[in-house]
């Protein structure tokens, strides 16, 4: 029962902001978006907001062979992720360890030879131990461990004032520190960390206002 339209379907959109369209690109991904990063976020919003969220949590994977994106390597199988022009990393996966008490394992691999671990939630798992609050990655005024290490030392406190660029605590791993400084300027809300605390990567540490 319906009329059938009798006019091109686009004339009866309303206008493309494409300033707007690019503000709000630009928060997704925290700089300057191309012209084809605003008009996907036009034609596709719900799409590219997703997409966005997953590069800043996992960046860019579109090197990754399709099938080990979606269904994982098996033990003893190995490729090559071109990350750059002339730049190739060979990765070669070796075993998933045993669960832990927080709903964690360890996964062993190889990157071009050499021996690397990384810890990672296992959704599979009901953790026994309470886990660690994650940071938000959306979030700058979340604060997230940089790496899996040790706390050796913190520079702030709750109400401390901080700048962009202010140091907020120390990490060691491997007896190697890192510095986790602020990117913005705020007021200290929040501390999870203490010194001596055994932390995973993107644990949550401070939470600025």
């Amino acid at each position: 029962g319906e009329e059938p339209l009798t006019e091109r379907p686009g004339s009866i959109l309303p206008p493309a902001d494409f300033e707007d369209a690019a503000k709000t690109v630009q928060k997704m991904i925290n700089r300057t978006p191309t012209d084809q990063e605003v008009v996907s976020y036009l034609l596709y919003p719900k799409v590219f907001e997703d997409f966005a969220a997953h590069q800043k949590a996992y960046f860019d994977t579109s090197g990754l062979p399709t099938y080990a994106f979606f269904n994982g390597l098996e033990p003893e199988e190995e490729i090559a992720v071109e990350i750059a022009p002339g730049k190739t990393l060979i990765i070669k996966f070796l075993a998933v360890g045993k669960p832990q008490t927080d709903g964690c394992r360890t996964v062993f691999f190889e990157l071009n030879g050499q021996p690397r671990e990384v810890v990672i939630v296992d959704k599979s798992l009901k953790p026994q131990d309470s886990a660690r609050r994650k940071a938000d990655s959306s979030d700058p005024k979340q604060i997230g461990a940089v790496m899996p290490g040790v706390i050796v030392s913190l520079a702030v406190k709750v109400g401390s004032k901080v700048k962009a660029g202010d140091q907020l605590l120390m990490l060691e791993a491997m007896k190697m520190q890192t510095s986790v400084i602020s990117e913005q300027d705020g007021v200290v809300k929040e501390v999870l960390a203490e010194p001596g605390i055994q932390v995973e990567s993107g644990d949550l540490l401070i939470v600025l206002e």
